[in-house]
């Protein structure tokens, strides 16, 4: 039996359905005249203990944020694990949000048709977010300078196990502070510090973030030596789409901070193409055990290390 947060997609009639929850009683139909926004959340592989990374159960907070989110109308929300084959639903979808272990662009079956897919969706202005490990490649994933489409599409990436560049992953107290920038995504929240896995010296290409590409949180990191670091990025691609990259939550309980909460809300809505109201985005969410997580209290954070280690 299907547990209530089971998604899937439906071709019905040659509408393209997106499930929603069963108290809205709504349907998003592809042919409708004025379709509510569309967000797919795609949920790649994980291989995390209990309490972090839980990609399936934050897909699931991501998709219930989305659907009870204060200040906007409806957004239409999905949630599958597995690459949606129909083009039907890829053209009509105005942003992807990615969860999982590594950027599942990579780690789903046929990768290569995977990223072909999403080419063609950012070509027509299709926005892309990856959060925490979805922002991640490995060294058989980019060429030996580091090149790889998510820099063009997100603008940047965390960049383990590759030899052009160490980025670095850590257990550590962190505050996440808002850039000194006028942008949607920073409206309605404040710094907030958390225990969690803020990924560091992020690639953004040889010559550092583009043009196009706005650092918009940052962290001063490591606690030893500290600088301040991007956390959080925004790139506004020449294909008039828009890509976001967050480097949290490791943590699942780290859901409850309404901060992050916001930051995450607006920063997917931005890349919708939806206008962020100027105090933000905001909603509440149920317990957390609601969303069917292997553990909602993590294993104890380990102990504060005395040296870096990049990541690998």
């Amino acid at each position: 039996m299907k547990p209530a947060w089971a998604s899937a997609l439906f071709v019905v009639g040659g509408l393209v359905l997106l499930p929603l929850p069963a108290d809205k009683n709504r349907v998003c139909a592809a042919a409708a005249d004025s379709p509510p926004p569309q967000v797919l959340i795609v949920v790649g592989p994980s291989l995390h203990p209990p309490g972090t990374h839980e990609v399936l159960a934050g897909a699931r907070v991501l998709e219930y944020m989305l659907e009870h989110v204060e200040g906007l109308p409806p957004v239409a929300t999905a949630v599958v694990n597995q690459w949606p084959q129909d083009k039907r639903l890829r053209d009509h979808v105005q942003t992807v949000v990615f969860t999982g272990d590594i950027f599942p662009g990579e780690t789903l079956p046929n990768p290569e048709a995977v990223k072909a897919d999403l080419g063609a969706m950012t070509a027509r202005g299709c926005g892309i977010v990856c959060v925490h490990y979805a922002t991640g490649l490995r060294a058989q994933h980019v060429s030996p300078d580091g090149d790889h489409p998510l820099l063009r599409w997100m603008g940047g990436y965390f960049a383990t196990g590759c030899k052009h560049h160490r980025s670095v992953a850590r257990v550590v107290t962190a505050t996440l502070s808002p850039a000194e920038v006028d942008h949607p995504v920073l409206r309605g929240w404040k710094a907030f510090t958390f225990d969690d896995e803020p990924y560091w010296n992020n690639y953004f290409g040889t010559d550092g973030p583009a043009a196009n590409v706005t650092p918009l949180v940052t962290t001063m990191m490591p606690p030893e030596a500290p600088k301040k670091e991007t956390v959080v990025w925004a790139i506004q691609r020449p294909d008039g789409g828009r890509g976001l990259g967050i480097v949290v939550p490791h943590y699942f309980r780290n859901w409850r901070i309404a901060d992050l909460r916001t930051l995450v809300l607006n920063g997917i809505c931005w890349t919708a193409q939806l206008e962020i109201p100027a105090n933000g985005l905001h909603g509440t969410l149920p317990d957390l055990a609601q969303f069917e997580p292997a553990s909602v209290e993590p294993l104890p954070p380990p102990k504060p290390k005395t040296k870096t280690k990049t990541a690998s």
